[in-house]
């Protein structure tokens, strides 16, 4: 187990590595000067050049690559003395960092957290941008796929037990029109119903947030009914694909041979599909949440933005109309690294699931 848990690791670094050396390039090559959109278009030449040296935009693109790796690496060269050296940090960065080695005179390696770097609207650094919205979708997208594994699952069985009958039809016809339905027409179209049309009956606001402020000045109140929507629409498609999913691999397994034999040794119906059929069945269900999950996390961008949910999404979007590129990249980075350990965790889950299943 560990020495699987330690290879996988290995090639998510892998993976993590060519993600960010992609996302550097695409961000590089992008037109516009970062330098004129934190200081505005009306800013001068001499102001413009300080802060394309404070960014580090004025050393050659390899160096900024360099010292963008070393900016999101655990461990780091870090510059004591010289404020515009290559291996410069912020001093907050520094200080709640730990020493390592030293390196000379005025390099030490230092142990620290990723430095995302700091927006260029406001000046936060990203790291706290990120951490603000993250709680908003990580709630969103738990909510969306445990609802959506509960439903499908459950439809999928129905479907299988009553294979080719009425019910089993009807279950098809519903979840293939699922899939093939967008997210983003899906929230559109959710919205327009149950918000504005039955908003009356509902009770349920067309945006929101988890939080909301009290427009009488009486704090901050809770507001789960506004996760409704934004959950419904998420959970809409996996509903579809888990229902499938499961329909078909219980229906392989319930044609296997040892399903006869419990059967012929008079186990009930119930205990043959609970206790044996189900638990093998799973499996590629499992796969198929543990990546809807990692993509609920990366694609709930419209969801949010249509339903004013101010989680990762909503931030991206915002920082893409405002082309505020450091909050762009830490998002995109901070996805890639969810799709990474569900993927693990995932993989780990199939052998507790199925003692056949073996973790090379």
């Amino acid at each position: 187990m560990l020495k699987f848990i330690f290879k996988r690791l290995l090639n998510g670094l892998g993976i993590l590595f060519g993600v960010v050396t992609l996302i550097f390039i695409l961000f590089n090559i992008i037109p516009g000067d970062p330098a004129r959109m934190v200081l505005g278009q009306r800013a001068d030449s001499t102001s413009i050049a300080v802060v394309r040296k404070d960014l580090g935009l004025d050393k050659p693109i390899i160096q900024q690559y360099l010292k963008y790796i070393n900016d999101l690496s655990f461990v780091s060269v870090f510059n004591t003395k010289d404020n515009q050296s290559f291996f410069y940090y912020d001093k907050k960065i520094y200080s709640a960092s730990y020493s390592l080695l030293k390196l000379g005179k005025k390099h030490q390696l230092i142990f620290k957290a990723p430095y995302l770097r700091r927006s260029f609207q406001n000046q936060r650094n990203v790291s706290y941008i990120i951490k603000s919205a993250f709680p908003a979708t990580f709630i969103l997208a738990l909510v969306s796929i445990v609802f959506a594994s509960l439903i499908g699952i459950g439809l999928g069985i129905i479907a299988a037990l009553k294979h080719n009958k009425w019910i089993d039809k009807l279950i098809l016809i519903m979840t293939s029109f699922g899939m093939s339905l967008p997210s983003f027409f899906a929230a559109i179209l959710i919205a327009w119903l149950f918000a504005f049309i039955l908003g009356k009956y509902t009770g349920l606001n067309l945006t929101g947030n988890l939080y909301e402020i009290d427009d009488m000045g009486n704090g901050v109140h809770l507001m789960l009914r506004n996760l409704i929507l934004p959950a419904l629409t998420l959970g809409i498609r996996p509903i579809s694909v888990f229902s499938q999913l499961t329909r078909n691999s219980l229906l392989d397994v319930l044609s296997q041979d040892y399903i006869r034999t419990a059967r012929a040794k008079g186990l009930s119906e119930t205990r043959v599909i609970w206790n044996h059929a189900l638990r093998n069945a799973l499996n590629p269900v499992i796969t198929s949440i543990s990546g809807w999950f990692a993509s609920m996390m990366a694609g709930v961008i419209f969801v949010e933005y249509i339903f004013g949910w101010q989680g990762l999404g909503y931030a991206m979007v915002y920082a893409v109309q405002n082309f505020d590129l450091p909050v762009v990249m830490g998002t995109v980075l901070v996805i890639s690294v969810i799709f990474i350990v569900v993927n693990i965790l995932a993989d780990i889950s199939y052998s507790l699931l199925d003692p056949r299943v073996k973790l090379n």
